[in-house]
């Protein structure tokens, strides 16, 4: 049957034209010296013309769901249980704000709700109840006509990895594997681990979210890994970009079947970086392949000084926004096959200021507004905001009204694009350097929130540690592209 079944995986995968085990050609001297490609558009739920002479972009159908454009934030499990809500709910209503992220299985390992037939969360006793009452935040949330994602956290599961060791990382002296903040980590090559995340994601989508997005897809990647040991009969001779993919495929094809869409959040940096997509274990085309969404997490504040060409990419967000969704665009267009699906792209943007950087600016209604602009003028029209305190920058949002003028124009500019071979700009003055502004409400907190978290949850304090190895580090000139990323990759 096992012989079977990894017939049929091997048979789909050929057929998708997204072969799991396809070599990685070798990256080019200067990743963002590429020519620019002609833009295409993605219209959820429909297959169009990009431009002229190239491919359509297909979602799986999901009987009786409607794709929605997401315009979102995200909302920690602490927060969707507290009496806090009402006041983000409120300031939501009216705005372009259609869609929410929300915990159901955050950092910590912790279910945020009871779940009723999820054996093995109630086995281990997984379940912090920050939400006493999901189905009535979820008719809320519904009456508001508000788009539902729950935020499922994958492989990084302490909790589970405690629980459960014989599902987790182990060193080469047997011993629990721990990252350099001591968390310890699950094991991507376990089907039990695989089915645990399913068993979450299906509970998700019966109280009635919308969608599951996996987050933590990937393997830690700090410089203690080298201890760990990956047992032969588990690993089956597979890298670590084989087996995340094939998770995808694998909880894609149980969830969806449930009517429910399937998202998973990446590294942005692993969009055309050969180095990081193998320490993560993320290639961008693959996993495109086997989701409704794929969501890279492009914080400007997450690219190192150089990268695209940017001195300080925090300083300049609708630049570095626009470049890496270039990037996105032609490493998709790269691997994009006839009738066959490839996920919508959704970037996370950034809302909170980086203040641990030495070179960064506060991050107000304008810095916001150029990351969606940005996102708009590379061709894509969906995006969700991330905040670790969940304090959002309110005034960046447009009122429905104006949401939906802007629609109409972006409607027109697709359509442009997808009869001409020259792409269309959203915007008709494309914005340079933006300056800091006085601090908003949103940003001014404790100095304790000001480390925020970043979506996959180093905290600033650390990334700056990090920064400041990397320049002692820097003894030629500096590079075109360096990456700084939250997971520690150049450790």
């Amino acid at each position: 049957m096992k012989r079977w079944l990894l017939a049929v995986i091997a048979f789909s995968l050929v057929t998708s034209g997204c072969s799991r085990y396809k070599g990685i050609s070798e990256p080019t001297e200067k990743d963002n010296k590429t020519e620019e490609s002609q833009q295409s558009t993605e219209e959820s739920g429909q297959s169009t013309e990009a431009e002229a002479g190239k491919l359509p972009v297909e979602v799986s159908a999901k009987p009786g769901k409607k794709p929605v454009k997401v315009k979102g934030i995200y909302i920690s499990g602490y927060m969707a249980g507290s009496e806090g809500l009402q006041a983000i709910l409120d300031k939501i209503q009216g705005t372009e704000i259609n869609a929410v992220v929300i915990d159901v299985k955050n950092d910590d390992g912790r279910i945020t709700f009871a779940m009723a037939d999820a054996p093995t969360v109630n086995e281990i006793g997984a379940t912090e109840k920050y939400i006493k009452d999901i189905d009535s935040l979820m008719a809320q949330l519904k009456a508001r006509g508000l788009y539902t994602i729950a935020r499922v956290v994958a492989f990084r599961d302490p909790y589970l990895a405690e629980k459960k060791p014989e599902w987790a990382l182990k060193n080469k002296d047997g011993s629990l594997h721990r990252d350099n903040k001591g968390l310890a980590w699950v094991n991507p090559y376990r089907t039990e681990v695989w089915d645990y995340l399913v068993e979450v994601g299906t509970e998700a989508s019966k109280v009635g979210f919308d969608e599951v997005q996996f987050d933590y897809i990937r393997f830690s990647t700090d410089s203690s890994m080298k201890q760990v040991v990956f047992d032969e009969k588990d690993t089956r001779g597979r890298s670590k970009t084989d087996i995340i993919t094939e998770f995808i495929q694998y909880a894609y094809d149980k969830l969806s079947s449930r009517n429910v869409f399937v998202s998973a959040d990446v590294f942005g940096t692993i969009i055309g970086s050969r180095v990081d997509a193998e320490a993560v274990g993320q290639i961008y085309q693959e996993m495109a392949c086997h989701l409704d969404y794929i969501c890279p997490m492009i914080y400007p504040s997450h690219y190192g000084d150089g990268n695209f060409g940017i001195d300080h990419p925090d300083m300049e967000p609708y630049r570095t926004i626009r470049a890496a969704l270039k990037l996105s665009r032609q490493d998709l267009e790269s691997a994009r096959v006839a009738g066959k699906q490839q996920a919508i792209v959704r970037p996370w943007l950034q809302d909170f200021t980086a203040s641990y950087l030495e070179h960064h600016i506060t991050y107000g209604a304008k810095e916001v507004r150029a990351q969606i602009q940005a996102v708009y003028d590379a061709g894509y029209d969906e995006w969700i905001l991330w905040s670790a305190s969940n304090r959002y920058t309110w005034d960046s949002f447009l009122s429905r009204e104006a949401a939906k003028e802007e629609a109409e124009k972006l409607a027109r500019i697709r359509e442009t694009e997808a009869t001409s071979s020259v792409p269309a700009e959203v915007s008709t003055e494309v914005p340079t350097k933006v300056s800091a502004e006085a601090p908003t409400e949103a940003q001014t907190v404790g100095e304790e929130e000001r480390t925020e978290k970043s979506l996959e949850g180093s905290t600033a304090a650390e990334t700056e540690q990090e920064t400041k190895k990397e320049n002692k580090k820097k003894t030629r000139p500096k590079p075109d592209v360096v990456i700084v990323t939250t997971g520690g990759l150049r450790d």
